[in-house]
């Protein structure tokens, strides 16, 4: 399983994107934030909330140099249908990856082979996981949590901003709440002021 600090194994996987089926790799988009965002299925409640708030965002998130991609254990032929009978999911501009085996889920940790406690029916499914990789391929965040709860698309943006705010910065870190232009911190010094 992936772990902050390690570089994750390239991947490729079936998309459904602009219209079409292509086949990605994770090392396509080197030199990029990638963001992977875990959820549990094409044509459910909480799923197109998350995904038309992503959607929405998805040029703040080019502007930050990250790619998004959402990834379901559906099958490619399953997003362009919900992409085409779905206005909030027809907003999508970003690939929707298929994983209709779960090797992408296994490999990630969210996966869910149907363990005690866990309904019958969501066996097979994701849960929701949001994953932040560097433009060297390696983990910076991840977030991974019950499918009930909805997730801030604000907040992973955020993330990313920060993350690469972090990565160019000599040595500062980014307090909580951290928003691009605001006081950054320096370990063992006082708060160096808005950078």
């Amino acid at each position: 399983m992936v772990s902050i600090g390690k570089e994750i194994t390239d991947f490729e996987l079936e998309v459904f994107h602009k219209g079409g089926f292509h086949e990605v790799k994770l090392s396509d988009y080197r030199g990029k934030w990638v963001v992977l965002v875990f959820y549990p299925a094409d044509f459910t409640f909480i799923c197109p909330t998350e995904l038309g708030e992503l959607a929405d965002l998805y040029p703040e998130f080019q502007k930050a140099g990250a790619e998004v991609l959402s990834v379901s254990t559906d099958t490619a032929f399953c997003h362009k249908i919900w992409h085409e009978q779905s206005s909030t999911i027809g907003k999508i501009d970003f690939p929707m990856v298929a994983d209709p085996t779960g090797a992408l889920c296994r490999e990630f940790g969210t996966y869910i082979e149907g363990e005690p406690g866990a309904l019958v029916e969501d066996a097979g499914l994701s849960r929701r996981g949001s994953f932040l990789i560097d433009p060297d391929g390696v983990l910076t965040a991840l977030e991974i949590h019950d499918n009930s709860i909805g997730r801030n698309a604000s907040e992973l943006l955020r993330k990313v901003q920060a993350a690469d705010f972090v990565r160019n910065s000599d040595g500062l870190v980014c307090p909580a709440n951290w928003q691009p232009n605001a006081d950054t911190l320096r370990p063992g010094a006082d708060l160096v002021g808005k950078i």
